[in-house]
């Protein structure tokens, strides 16, 4: 379809996509794709991107090839580098909702803060903050899993007087250089951000809780001839995306297996890259982990490590006692002076409760359906709630490959199940109770055999050790399983 031409319109079937990062803007493009334009998009931020939009500290970038960090409905062939950073996804995304002029289709600053269905009537009525309500015959969940900033829960931390900041909400009008920065944490963001204070900063200390895995970062700049070869081929695009998403699947029992005769792999590439970046073997032994390889997110840098090489950078293993109004204060007594703190500690896992008050059939609300674990039907649909498909929802995440193979998967999904609704003038489908407890059971009888089973904790295990985020297995697998709506796996009713 030409996305300048006016697609046929349904207002008598409004769709309403909550958030517009890659999940929602992907869902407007297929829908379009589709033949349907009675969408709206709902974005409480002032502006589309998500996480691309919201994290922008300084090393900011994909820790998956760009290639495959993209729509494959939407190539591009002009990547700058292997791995994009924060601003060029954001620029991409951006790009794709001006080609498909959807900014007529945004809400934006407009959060939604409840949903109700009607069963009667076959509708969800959602209310924004300002008290607004709208109402929709399909809501497409695009919130996203990672959004909402973790805040440590560190004594004092209200007493500190100088800067403090979250990653994901830097301050760029604050000028760090020359200035003596505390970071707090070792994970995705600090790994790329830590390299980049430290050529900046006069003292940079770096406070690690747990160390991480950490491999090489084949990134490299793409020439002006590669891109236009890219462009001119679009055959070759094609094959370099799924030559990297292959590659990516190849690796992945290395990541996700509990089989240590493979983990041992990964941990024999990691430990010679550590030792090629540090030459100090007790600060080699405080930087290298005690658990499974894969058992926690696998980290890519080439020049984390080596940072703490630097006379200006200090790595601090001792626990965090409290901060106070001039610093971080560790157990051992020690006072870490600081004008600047930023927190590089993660987010808020949006699995572990419903974005916001949703409540379906025979008033079922969905955070006590989801209070042992959320769950859902190839991780797309609840019982319960009809018409109601989620964008990377529970056990759905992967932990070796792009994140844009599953959420393509989903978008596909309801798509199919939108017609079926459309063509048929259904007033619901709803997956049957009995589908999604066998499904998820199957899920969570593979958990066991999976690294991040192995012992460790991350931000993937609930409070209970069970794993509602991730998917236990391959991509092409996930795929496979999504690739078809099955009206009888539905509770159907009709008008």
């Amino acid at each position: 379809m030409d996305p300048a031409a006016p697609p046929r319109s349904q207002p008598d079937f409004p769709i309403a996509i909550i958030g517009a990062g890659f999940g929602g803007i992907g869902m407007a493009v297929q829908l379009l794709e589709a033949g349907i334009d009675s969408f709206t998009i709902f974005e409480r931020a002032s502006e589309i991107g998500g996480t691309w939009r919201d994290n922008t500290y300084p090393g900011a970038a994909c820790d998956v090839p760009s290639h495959v960090y993209s729509f494959s409905f939407e190539p591009n062939p002009r990547w700058s580098r292997a791995f994009a950073e924060s601003w060029e996804i954001q620029e991409y995304l951006l790009g794709v909702v001006e080609k498909w002029q959807l900014r007529s289709r945004l809400r934006l600053d407009t959060e939604i803060v409840d949903a109700r269905f009607d069963e009667a009537a076959g509708v969800w009525t959602l209310t924004t903050e300002a008290g607004e309500t709208v109402t929709a015959r399909v809501v497409i969940s695009a919130v996203g899993g990672l959004v909402d900033p973790a805040l440590p829960d560190i004594k004092g931390i209200q007493s500190f007087r100088g800067e403090l900041f979250h990653t994901a909400r830097w301050n760029h009008d604050y000028d760090l250089t020359g200035k003596r920065v505390a970071v707090i944490g070792t994970g995705a963001s600090a790994v790329q951000v830590v390299p980049a204070l430290a050529r900046q900063v006069e003292q940079l200390s770096v406070f690690q809780r747990t160390p991480a895995w950490v491999v090489p970062k084949p990134d490299h700049r793409y020439s002006e001839r590669a891109k236009q070869f890219y462009a001119r081929h679009p055959l070759a695009l094609r094959a370099s995306r799924f030559l990297k998403y292959a590659l990516s699947e190849l690796f992945g029992p290395m990541v996700f297996l509990d089989a240590p005769w493979l983990s041992a792999i990964g941990e024999k590439g990691s430990l010679a890259h550590l030792r090629r970046s540090v030459a100090d073997p007790e600060l080699r032994a405080k930087l290298t982990p005690d658990f499974q390889f894969g058992c926690k997110r696998i980290l890519i840098s080439d020049d984390f490590w080596s940072s703490f090489e630097r006379d200006n950078v200090e790595l601090v293993t001792e626990p965090i006692e409290e901060i106070r109004s001039e610093g971080i204060q560790t157990r051992d007594g020690r006072l870490h002076p600081a004008d600047a703190i930023v927190l590089a500690t993660g987010f808020a896992l949006g699995l572990a409760s419903a974005p916001f008050p949703v409540t379906g059939r025979g008033g079922r609300v969905l955070d006590d359906c989801w209070s042992e674990g959320a769950v859902a039907y190839k991780g797309v649909t609840v019982s319960g709630f009809p018409n109601w498909f989620i964008l990377m929802g529970p056990n759905t995440g992967p932990g070796h490959t792009s994140v844009l193979v599953y959420s393509e998967a989903q978008i596909a999904y309801a798509i199919q199940a939108i017609r079926r609704l459309r063509s048929e003038n259904l007033k619901f489908v709803d997956v049957k109770q009995s589908v999604q407890d066998r499904y998820n059971q199957g899920i969570q009888k593979r958990m066991p055999r999976m690294a991040w089973s192995s012992g460790c904790h991350s931000w993937y295990l609930s409070d209970d050790g069970s794993n509602h985020a991730l998917y236990p297995g391959f991509a092409w697998e996930y795929v496979l399983r999504a690739r078809k709506f099955k009206p009888r796996e539905y509770e159907i009713a009709r008008f």
